[in-house]
């Protein structure tokens, strides 16, 4: 009796269907959802960045990330407490790991003078001291006298100054600029 029931149990055997057996392998990944969402960054104490959007996700991946798919605002702060710069974009997604923003969709970037950086995609690296925006697509630069059109650009989070990779277009120069 004993070897029938030991037979019995080893040509028994258990059917998953496919999907059953995929969501065993899928993991729950855990989002938390923030609405008129408010961020203030700062370092030792003094502000650096006033960051706002309407929505944000923040997702535990395998590699974590927050994303505004709703437009993000920041306001970068300078030593004295004032404004230097202000960045809006359609998107953004910062990987925690690497303290790297992606921006996207109708990037700008103003500074204290009013100059305007228009482009598509835009990284925002605070690793990269000195050149914590940067892009490898077409970008636009509108100062006061001048539209300066090109493809790459570097530049200061405050945005005082920048390098445009390759210059398309005419860009003026001033005579005062040329060697004697």
């Amino acid at each position: 009796m004993a070897a029938v029931l030991t037979s019995c149990f080893f040509l028994c055997s258990c059917e998953n269907t496919q999907s059953e057996i995929d969501s065993f392998n899928k993991k729950d990944i855990a989002v938390e959802v923030g609405k008129n969402v408010v961020i203030k960054y700062s370092v030792a104490g003094i502000k650096k960045a006033i960051l706002t959007g309407p929505l944000m996700y923040r997702v535990q991946d395998t590699v974590p990330y927050i994303e505004f798919p709703k437009n993000i605002h920041v306001d970068f702060f300078g030593i004295r407490d004032s404004i230097e710069s202000k960045l809006d974009a359609k998107y953004a997604r910062y990987k925690e790991s690497q303290s790297k923003v992606f921006l996207k969709d109708s990037v700008r970037v103003i500074n204290v003078k009013g100059d305007t950086l228009y482009c598509d995609e835009l990284y925002w690296d605070r690793i990269r001291t000195g050149a914590e925006f940067y892009t490898d697509k077409p970008v636009r630069i509108r100062t006061k006298t001048q539209i300066i059109d090109g493809i790459g650009m570097e530049a200061r989070q405050d945005f005082k100054e920048y390098v445009i990779k390759h210059p398309t277009g005419v860009v003026s120069v001033p005579a005062t600029q040329f060697p004697n």
